[in-house]
C-alpha cells in the first residue's frame, strides 16, 4: 500500500472503499476475539477491491483521470526519486533570487549511472503544500532547474524531468520577475542542452508551467496523468463562465495520456497499477524505471549534434497547419 495513513477516496472509488471498511471492521473484530477467523473473509476482499480497481481502470473518463492525477494520495516527484534513484544530492537556489520549494532537484544516481532529476514537487499536508506553493513554480524556480541542466551538461551527466503542476505560478510578483521570459529561455535552452533529456508528466502537466521542463528527446505520461494548455475548470470558466462544465471541457480538451500519444505530442504511455499511482507506490516507480533505462541506453549510444538536431524536428514538426497558394 502507499503509505499507512488514512486512506482517501474519490466519488468513483466509492465501491473499493465500501470494501475497503469492511477490511477494517474485520481486522478490529478480529483484534477483539483475538482470531484468525476473519483471514480468509479478508484475503476475499482483497482480490474484490483488485477486481474493482481493474473496472475503474477500464472505464474511466477524461474528467476523472484529471481527477485520479491530483489524488491526495498520488506520489509526488519526491517518492519517486527516493524509489528509482540512489544517493539523491538535493541543489538548491537560482544564484540570484531565491530558492524555488515548489522546483526541486539535484544529482543522483540511476543503476549506478549519475543523472540529474528535476521535478515540481507538491506539498503532502496543508503546511508542505504552502511551502511548495502547490507545485506551482516561480521564475527562480525554472532559472534553478536550467542551472542544474546547464551543470549536467557540464560534466555529461543526462537530464530527467517529472512534471507535476497545475501551472507556473500566475502572481504579480512571478510576472514582475520575469516568469515568461524564464519558461520560454528554458525551452530554448532545452532545445540546444547536449545531453539526453527525458520528461515524464506524472501528474498535473499544464500549460507553460509545465513545458518550462517539458522539452525533452523522449516525452512521456504516466496512464493517468494529463497534458493541456489550460485545466479544465478555466477552460469551463472562460467558455461557459461556470466550473459546471469542466467534465465537457476535459473531453474536449483531449488531455489525457492516450489523446496526447495519438496526435505524437507525447512518445509514450507509462502503466500504473490498476486503479491509479496511489494504490502502490513500489509498482508504480519500477513501471517508470523499467520503461526509462532502456530510452536512455539508447539515447546516449546517439551522438550529441544528431540528437540536437531530431529533438528540434520531433517539436517543429508538432501540430498541422495549411499553405495557401497564391
Amino acid at each position: 500500500m502507499a503509505s499507512t495513513h488514512v486512506r482517501q477516496f474519490l466519488d468513483f472509488e466509492k465501491p473499493i472503499k465500501e470494501l475497503y471498511d469492511q477490511i477494517e471492521a474485520n481486522r478490529k473484530l478480529a483484534t477483539k476475539n483475538n482470531t484468525a477467523d476473519y483471514d480468509k473473509i479478508n484475503a476475499s476482499l482483497e482480490n474484490q477491491i483488485l477486481q474493482k480497481r481493474k473496472e475503474i481502470t477500464e472505464g474511466l473518463t477524461p474528467w476523472q483521470r484529471v481527477q485520479l492525477s491530483r489524488h491526495p494520495d498520488r506520489p509526488y516527484t519526491l517518492e519517486y526519486i527516493v524509489k528509482i534513484f540512489s544517493n539523491f544530492v538535493e541543489l538548491h537556489g537560482d544564484r540570484n533570487v531565491k530558492d524555488d520549494k515548489a522546483m526541486v532537484g539535484g544529482l543522483a544516481q540511476l543503476d549506478g549511472e549519475t543523472v540529474m532529476v528535476i521535478g515540481q514537487q507538491k506539498g503532502t499536508n496543508t503546511k508542505m503544500r504552502q511551502m511548495r506553493n502547490f507545485g506551482m513554480a516561480n521564475p527562480e524556480g525554472y532559472r534553478k532547474a536550467l542551472r542544474l541542466m546547464k551543470l549536467a551538461e557540464k560534466f555529461n551527466f543526462p537530464v530527467i524531468t517529472l512534471i507535476d503542476t497545475p501551472g507556473a505560478y500566475p502572481g504579480l510578483e512571478a510576472e514582475e520577475r520575469g516568469q515568461g521570459e524564464a519558461i520560454a529561455r528554458n525551452i530554448y535552452e532545452m532545445m540546444r542542452l547536449r545531453v539526453p533529456i527525458i520528461c515524464v508528466v506524472i501528474g498535473e502537466g499544464a500549460s507553460g508551467g509545465a513545458l518550462g521542463i517539458g522539452v525533452g528527446d523522449k516525452v512521456l505520461m504516466l496512464e493517468n496523468a494529463w497534458y493541456t494548455v489550460i485545466s479544465p475548470e478555466n477552460c469551463s470558466s472562460i467558455l461557459w463562465r461556470s466550473w459546471s462544465h469542466k467534465e465537457t471541457a476535459a473531453e474536449q480538451l483531449k488531455l489525457t495520456s492516450g489523446d496526447m500519444f495519438n496526435f505524437k505530442l507525447v512518445d509514450g504511455v507509462v502503466k500504473e497499477p490498476f486503479g491509479g499511482a496511489h494504490w502502490d507506490y513500489d509498482e508504480a516507480a519500477k513501471n517508470l524505471k523499467d520503461y526509462i533505462k532502456p530510452i536512455l541506453k539508447k539515447l546516449e549510444a546517439e551522438d550529441p549534434q544528431t540528437r540536437v538536431d531530431k529533438r528540434i524536428q520531433k517539436f517543429m514538426n508538432m501540430g498541422s497547419y495549411l499553405e495557401e497558394k497564391k
